[in-house]
């Protein structure tokens, strides 16, 4: 069942929810709600993502639906996710609906109306993390319309409720999502196919917009690349785990949580198509650290009050050393790269990636230049030390190890 909806699932959805260039709607035609996208891992303590969801959602005794939707166990993970919202001051209930519920018809809870209406009574509603698959095909109809239930979802959002999701539920969040992603090497390697590695989400970001989660952790930015360029996405947002962007209806992004944000610019890149290997020079991606906001309307950025006032500037004493990262894909790796480049006075660091020592084309590598520009600035809190990063440059190139080597 699950392989004919992989393919099916995307035709149908054409139609319905178009892929992700076209500019942003106006403010004020937009829905009047919030968003909390979480990057996955959240903690029962994180006490800032937890209220703010409960305050979104109406404040104390707010109802908020939760969908487990995309567990594989669904009762106990909307159970738990229940529990934590009501330890935060929220009236929460779940919404039976998910394909892997036991003893219940999915297809036809969708369109249940009393279960419509539970949601559209609610001021927030809620999305588990687990196999974001799972929840677009629980909730969209397999003409490719939307169900009674997720109309009522949206139905909140644009009345001015919050959608909040985690893992999974950030994944859908944008029109296009990764539906059945291989590992983020074989991604740059073999790019993505609409239907296989990625299949459409349920948009409330908007069209111009995609959404990843899990994000620098797991180097995942290296796999959202290749996906904005194949759907024609000039944004793109990463948010980190036990952390979430919280989108208003002004499309303003705060960053809120333990970690931080990627964002992704590939308004003014390219690629060489006579190169026959994954490549693009002048992509700019910026970090966005707790506290930080940033506006998807104007593209204006405001530190958090512990950076303000915190811009670095230029310093002979700083290092000169060679910035270079053997794993750029590894865990943060790329944020640390980021802050050790600003940190130096050179102008590029270099970021290697690779199939890795156990797989069939260990030779096979890519090569990450970051590059400060005039544009490149960072700010800076003391206590405790954290980096917001904005405007540096990125470029990906293929890279022959194995020749390299030889050539030595």
């Amino acid at each position: 069942m699950r392989m004919l909806f992989r393919f099916l699932f995307p035709l149908m959805l054409m139609l319905a929810v178009p892929p992700g260039a076209g500019a942003a709607p106006a403010a004020a035609a937009g829905p009047k709600g919030s968003l909390v996208i979480i990057g996955g891992g959240l903690r029962p303590d994180n006490e800032a993502v937890w209220q703010r969801i409960v305050q979104l959602a109406g404040g104390k005794g707010a109802r908020i639906a939760v969908f487990a939707s995309a567990a594989a166990d669904p009762a106990p993970v909307a159970a738990a996710i229940v529990d934590y919202l009501n330890r935060y001051g929220a009236d929460a209930f779940q919404i039976p609906l998910a394909v892997k519920l036991a003893d219940s018809d999915f297809r036809k809870a969708a369109d249940d109306p009393l279960l419509a209406d539970a949601v559209r009574g609610a001021g927030g509603v809620f999305f588990s993390g687990g196999d974001q698959a799972r929840i677009t095909q629980a909730l969209v109809r397999e003409d490719g319309s939307r169900s009674a239930v997720l109309d009522a979802v949206w139905e909140v959002y644009r009345k001015g409720g919050v959608v909040a999701g985690n893992s999974a539920g950030a994944a859908v969040m944008s029109s296009t999502m990764f539906y059945a992603p291989k590992t983020v090497f074989a991604t740059l390697r073999g790019g993505v196919t609409d239907g296989q590695e990625i299949a459409p989400g349920l948009g409330f970001i908007g069209e111009d917009v995609f959404v990843d989660q899990h994000f620098l952790v797991r180097g995942r930015f290296a796999r959202m690349i290749p996906a904005m360029l194949k759907k024609g996405y000039k944004y793109g947002l990463g948010i980190d785990e036990n952390t979430a962007m919280v989108v208003d209806s002004r499309r303003r992004v705060e960053i809120v949580g333990s970690k931080g944000a990627l964002l992704v610019d590939l308004s003014h890149a390219t690629t060489d198509a006579a190169n026959a290997g994954f490549n693009i020079s002048n992509a700019v991606i910026s970090y966005l650290d707790n506290g930080d906001l940033y506006d998807l309307a104007t593209h204006a950025f405001t530190p958090s009050r512990a950076k303000a006032g915190g811009r670095l500037k230029a310093h002979r004493d700083l290092l000169a050393d060679p910035v270079f990262s053997p794993d750029i894909l590894g865990r943060n790796a790329l944020v640390q790269l980021m802050e050790n480049l600003m940190n130096n006075r050179r102008s590029e660091a270099i970021g290697i990636a690779t199939s890795g020592a156990n797989t069939a084309l260990p030779e096979l590598g890519f090569q990450f230049t970051l590059s400060k520009t005039r544009d490149s600035v960072a700010y800076a809190s003391a206590a405790p030390q954290s980096y917001s990063i904005l405007n540096m440059r990125l470029d990906i190139r293929p890279l022959d190890i194995g020749r390299s080597l030889r050539q030595q």
